[in-house]
C-alpha cells in the first residue's frame, strides 16, 4: 500500500531514470498502560487514546497512527509513522514517560514511546547463514551472498516507458538496481507463467494481472555489489516521484536469497522444468487441436446427417407435393376428359341427330320424288291409256263411216 510523501528532504537517489528514491523509515511504538477497570461494563476507547496522543505531539502530526495486534488487558500498543527521522526524537521526547487523562477515570495512563527496531539483515546474518550452511559453496554464484530477495515491488514503478502499464520489467529492475555494482541476474516469477504450476501455490507469487505488487530477486556479479544494496536498502520506503512532483512510498520486504534461485542449478532446473511444461502445454494443445478437430468432424457429420435429413424431409415433401399436383392434374385431365368426351357425345348426338334429320329430309325428298314420278307415271300412263283409248274409238268410228 503506498501513502503520500508531503517532504522528501531525507529521500536519497536510487535510480533518477525510473524517478525512484530511497526514503528512511521512521517509526515509533507506544504503549499506553490501562487501569484496573472497577465498575463492571465500563470500557476504554482505543480511539478516545489515540486521539489523546494525537494531541500531545501537536504541532508535530502522525503521517500515520493505527493500533497493532499486540495490545493486552493491561496496555495498548499502537505503531505511529511519521514523515522523517529527525521528528522521531521530537516526538519521543513528548511521550515517552507522559500521562494521558482520559474522561470518567480517575486513574492516568502512563505513555511509553521507543522507537521501532529494524526487521532487516545484518552482515553477521548472511555471513554466519552462507557459513555455516552445508549445501552451500561460496565458489558458486546464487550459494554464496549475491542474490538480493524483495517483496512488495509496485509493478508500476517498474514498468518500460512504452511497455504495459502495470507489467514490470526485468531490464527495468537490473537499471534500477545495477547502481550498486555489476548485476548477474535478475529473475520477476510473475513474469514466467510456466512458473505458477512449478512453484507451491502458498509461495508469494501469482499470474500476472490484476495485483498492484511482485516479487524479485536481483543478483550481484561481486560481494560488494551484494552488501552495498543491502546495506542501502536497510531501513527504507521505496519512494516514487511521479512528474506533477507529487511522491509516494510504500514499504518493500528485503531479504537475502536462501533458496539458491539463481544459482546455474536452479536456473537449468527451471528451463528443464519449463521446456517440460511446455512440451505437456503443447502435448495439451495438441489433445485440444485432434479433440476439436473431433469434435469438428463429428459437427461436421451432424450436419450433414442432418442436410441430408432435411433433404430426404425437403424431398418427401417436394415428392407429397408433386403427387397432389399429378393428382390434382389427373383429376383435371379426367374433368377435363369427361368434359371433352359429354361434349363430343353431344356433338355426336346433334350431329346424329341433323344426319337423321337430314336423312328424313332426304328421304322424304326422295318419297315426294318417287311420289311425283310415280304420279307423272300414272299420268303418262293415264294419258297414253287416254290417247290409246281415243284412238281407238277414232279408229272405230272412222270403221263405222266407211261401212255406212
Amino acid at each position: 500500500m503506498t501513502t503520500l510523501v508531503h517532504d522528501t528532504t531525507e529521500a536519497v537517489c536510487l535510480c533518477q531514470e525510473y524517478n525512484l528514491f530511497l526514503k528512511p523509515i521512521a517509526k515509533m511504538t507506544l504503549s499506553v498502560a490501562l487501569p484496573q477497570l472497577k465498575l463492571p461494563g465500563k470500557s476504554i476507547s482505543n480511539w478516545e487514546v489515540m486521539e489523546r496522543v494525537k494531541a500531545m505531539v501537536a504541532p508535530e502530526q502522525f503521517s500515520a497512527l493505527r493500533l497493532i495486534s499486540k495490545s493486552t488487558m493491561d496496555f495498548i500498543r499502537f505503531e505511529g509513522e511519521v514523515e522523517n527521522r529527525g521528528v522521531v526524537k521530537i516526538l519521543l521526547a513528548k511521550l515517552d514517560g507522559k500521562s494521558i487523562k482520559l474522561s470518567g477515570f480517575t486513574d492516568i495512563l502512563k505513555v511509553r514511546a521507543v522507537e521501532n527496531k529494524m526487521d532487516f539483515p545484518t552482515r553477521y546474518d548472511w555471513d554466519s547463514f552462507f557459513r555455516d550452511a552445508k549445501d552451500m559453496n561460496d565458489t558458486v554464484p546464487g550459494e554464496r551472498p549475491d542474490t538480493i530477495r524483495l517483496e512488495g515491488l509496485p509493478c508500476r514503478w517498474f514498468t518500460l516507458p512504452d511497455g504495459p502499464p502495470d507489467r514490470p520489467s526485468e531490464m527495468a529492475l537490473q537499471t534500477i538496481f545495477q547502481g550498486f555494482g555489476q548485476v548477474r541476474h535478475v529473475d520477476i516469477p510473475m513474469l514466467d507463467p510456466y512458473r505458477e504450476e512449478t512453484l507451491d501455490k502458498n509461495f508469494n507469487t501469482f499470474t500476472f494481472g490484476g495485483h498492484l505488487n511482485f516479487e524479485a530477486y536481483v543478483q550481484y556479479q561481486e560481494y560488494d555489489g551484494f552488501a552495498k544494496a543491502m546495506d542501502t536498502l536497510r531501513g527504507m520506503k521505496l519512494m516514487y516521484k511521479g512528474e506533477d512532483g507529487k511522491a509516494v512510498a510504500c514499504n518493500i520486504k528485503v531479504t537475502f536469497d536462501t533458496s539458491k534461485h539463481l544459482s546455474d542449478v536452479a536456473l537449468k532446473r527451471r528451463q528443464q522444468e519449463r521446456l517440460r511444461i511446455l512440451e505437456l502445454e503443447r502435448q495439451r494443445e495438441e489433445l485440444k487441436r485432434k479433440e476439436k478437430e473431433e469434435e469438428e468432424r463429428h459437427k461436421e457429420e451432424e450436419r450433414k446427417q442432418k442436410e441430408a435429413e432435411e433433404e430426404e424431409k425437403e424431398r418427401r415433401r417436394e415428392e407429397r407435393i408433386r403427387k397432389r399436383e399429378q393428382k390434382l392434374r389427373d383429376r383435371e385431365e379426367r374433368r377435363n376428359l369427361k368434359k371433352v368426351k359429354r361434349r363430343q357425345e353431344e356433338e355426336q348426338k346433334k350431329l346424329q341427330m341433323k344426319i337423321a334429320t337430314e336423312e328424313r329430309r332426304l328421304l322424304l325428298a326422295q318419297r315426294n320424288l318417287e311420289s311425283i314420278r310415280l304420279i307423272a307415271e300414272l299420268l303418262g300412263r293415264t294419258k297414253a291409256l287416254k290417247q290409246q283409248q281415243q284412238e281407238k274409238e277414232r279408229t272405230q268410228s272412222y270403221g263405222t263411216i266407211t261401212r255406212h
